[in-house]
């Protein structure tokens, strides 16, 4: 099983048990979508959360992506959205099936409604349409065909009338978050009902990387203002989707909460050089780079060796 799922550190856990990794790779048909990007993130840089939409156009060329990566479709947590539209007892199920059919897959692991607002030309009491819709979800959920159920842009408002109808709770909302947009109220909302709070954006589409503020710290932690951005978010529990097509970022971004860079830099040619020359393992490298910057560094392990062998690094030249 992907370490994301193993180590607690790496993985939120919905109030119906299943595991949320905390770092998903967005998708959207902004900045276009790019296959080698996300082949990439899965094979390279150890991502295993995938959120998506029907709205996004997508779906198919992540199934193709999945598909490329060679990564065991029950070690990647996929999340996709059904727009309002779609909305509507019979036509959400059909909505499903379609984003399963697209995605080459029989089942999801998260399957959220994407707005709160039901379209002006739907039939029907809007109350009652989003009644029909959420119960639609529900039974997918009584049949297995979907791991866990959520919303997305729903706010206070939004959820009260929904869990006055409901017989599932949302196990998961999710909404823009980062610095310069934090809901307070909301996610406190959120979590007095058990309902996950999931931020989309963190990285603001890359609008406040230049702020002072995010510059200033990233400058102190020796970190890319995106990391610091990205370790704000997983700091505060909440899963963090960025999205990027470029390759370095996607690396770059998989780095934010791990010293290690996740494990994967481990096996980078030029550490596993400097390594033997100095007659050290390629973590205790890492660390020791990590404190000559003056960076406090948390490695994490569940192996008694691995913990000894980090330690050691204190007090060496």
């Amino acid at each position: 099983m992907a370490d994301v799922y193993t180590n607690s550190d790496k993985h939120v856990l919905l109030y119906n048990n299943v595991k949320l990794p905390i770092l998903g790779l967005g998708t959207s048909h902004d900045g276009g979508y790019s296959h080698d990007a996300v082949v990439f993130a899965l094979q390279q840089c150890g991502y295993r959360h995938i959120d998506t939409a029907k709205r996004y156009g997508c779906e198919t060329y992540i199934a193709d992506a999945v598909k490329a990566s060679g990564v065991p479709r029950e070690d990647i947590f996929l999340a996709t959205k059904c727009w309002p539209a779609d909305y509507g007892g019979a036509k959400t199920r059909e909505a499903f099936n379609g984003s399963c059919q697209r995605l080459g897959t029989d089942y999801l692991d998260m399957y959220m409604l994407h707005w709160p607002e039901v379209p002006s030309g739907a039939a029907g009491d809007k109350r009652q349409v989003l009644r029909d819709t959420w119960r639609a979800l529900e039974v997918l959920l009584d049949e297995g065909r979907v791991r866990a159920i959520g919303v997305s842009n729903f706010l206070e408002r939004h959820l009260d009338p929904l869990l006055e109808d409901c017989c599932v709770t949302p196990h998961l909302n999710q909404c823009e978050f980062h610095p310069f947009n934090n809901p307070k109220q909301l996610r406190n909302y959120c979590k007095d009902r058990s309902i996950q709070f999931e931020g989309y954006s963190p990285l603001a589409k890359g609008r406040i990387l230049r702020q002072p503020q995010v510059l200033e710290v990233a400058q102190q932690l020796n970190k890319t203002p995106s990391q610091v951005l990205l370790r704000w978010s997983l700091q505060h529990n909440i899963p963090a989707l960025p999205k990027s097509t470029k390759l370095n970022h996607i690396m770059e971004n998989s780095k934010g909460y791990c010293p290690l860079g996740n494990g994967q830099i481990l096996r980078e040619p030029r550490i596993r050089e400097i390594a033997e020359t100095h007659g050290k393992s390629p973590a205790q490298v890492l660390i020791r780079w990590n404190l000559q910057q003056g960076v406090v560094c948390i490695p994490k392990s569940t192996k008694e060796h691995r913990v000894k062998e980090n330690a050691q690094v204190v007090g060496t030249n």
